[in-house]
Order: structure tokens, then sequence, then C-alpha cells
């Protein structure tokens, strides 16, 4: 068991179910306490229940991350609880309707953008400032390996303005201590992933949590393949 991440705190969006769930836990076996975080308080339950073997603390917050007046409530809320956080997984994202792309309405563009793009940047600006004034930080974006697939495109795109964003961060961030990196997951079997998909959710670990554990002034704006991992252990 890694002790690098003892007694920090993490927060992880979507962290009710599937990867955010396996990065919680992964995170606890390191001594890492935890915010998780739901859209209800009711659905971070399990993950709190999985939580309890471990020798860490743990919070929840709940809400949407569709409307940020809630995710500025949301983190205000994590800010209250634990303080400065010092890692940070955006991780919770939604997938468009199937369709044909020329069928995809603007309105279903936006609704993805808000929750999968503009809420990490609501998020990331929240928090990064509070990073930088403490001297240590690390930020882990999801994004996706998808391709050749025009009817997720509301979804895809999404992710690619994660890949620019987390790459403009890092330029920002240079001397910081503060690491900022993407992290593809791989095709899983969750929920968004669905059952087809050919990897169970547990291969996420230990990849997800490799770019939190990165020494300080380590390498910044830097890609994961979390399946890449998937055969090694902490």
């Amino acid at each position: 068991m890694n002790q690098k991440l003892k007694g920090k705190w993490a927060f992880i969006t979507g962290s009710s179910r599937g990867i955010g769930q396996q990065i919680a836990i992964a995170l606890a076996n390191c001594s890492c306490n935890v915010v998780v975080h739901g859209r209800t308080l009711k659905n971070t339950e399990e993950t709190v229940e999985r939580l309890k073997p471990f020798d860490v603390k743990v919070e929840t917050v709940a809400g949407e991350l569709s409307n940020l007046q809630e995710v500025r409530r949301i983190c205000n809320s994590v800010y209250e609880k634990v303080g400065s956080i010092d890692i940070l997984y955006n991780n919770a994202a939604i997938q468009n309707k199937i369709q044909k792309v020329w069928d995809i309405p603007i309105e279903e563009w936006k609704r993805v953008f808000e929750v999968n793009f503009f809420a990490v940047v609501e998020i990331c600006s929240f928090f990064i400032p509070k990073m930088i004034e403490k001297g240590f930080g690390r930020v882990i974006n999801l994004t996706s390996g998808i391709k050749d697939q025009p009817d997720l495109s509301p979804y895809s795109v999404t992710k690619a303005a994660i890949d620019k964003y987390t790459r403009d961060i890092a330029a920002e961030l240079k001397g910081t201590n503060v690491l900022v990196s993407t992290l593809d997951p791989g095709w899983l079997k969750t929920d968004m992933g669905s059952q087809r998909a050919p990897n169970e959710v547990e291969t996420v670990i230990p990849g997800a949590i490799v770019p939190a554990l990165l020494e300080d002034f380590g390498p910044n704006g830097e890609f994961y393949s979390a399946q890449n991992y998937k055969y090694l252990s902490l």
C-alpha cells in the first residue's frame, strides 16, 4: 500500500458508482481521505459503505453538475467541510442520446457540454488557485479514447475540449507543484460503457491513481491510459 497520499484530501466527482467509486476505494487504500460526490446524498451511501474498512476520513457532497449554480454550491460545500483539497478528479460525465450526428439538436450539445466541460472548468477555477497557494495539488481530468463514433459526437468533442483545456492549464501551472493530467480509463463495463465493454471496471486501478502519485514538480500536462497499468499492483 502506497503511503504517499496519507492524510491528504481527494475530491472525486461522480464517485457514487463506477469509475469514480473505484478511484475512491483505491485512494482510501493509500490512506487518502475522500470527499464522495453523487447527484443525491443517498447515491453516495454505497461508496461510503465500501470505504468503511479503511482508516480514512470520508465526507459527502451532492448536487447536479448540469447547473453552474449547483456546481459552485458543491465546491463551496467541499471547501467548508475539508478546506483546500489536495487531489481533484473530474470524473463525472454524461453521454448524449445516440442518433445521426446531423440530427443531434444544439440543446443536446449544450446539455453534454454543461456537465462534461463547463462544470470541469468551474471546479478547476475554484480549487486550483487554492492548490497554488499551498504549493501542492494533483488534478486529474478524465478523457476518452473514443473515436469514429459520430453518433456520440457531443460526448467525444467535450473530451477533446478537456484535453486542450488541460494542456492550457499545465502551461499556466509551471513551477507551482500543482500537476494536472488527463486520464483515459479505457472502455469499461459501467452504466455508461455498457456490458459490451471489454474491460471490467476494476481494471481502472491502479492506473487511475498514477497521476495522483506523481513526485513533486513532476511532469505536467501528461496523458495517462489506465489500461496500461492494469497488470501492475500498488
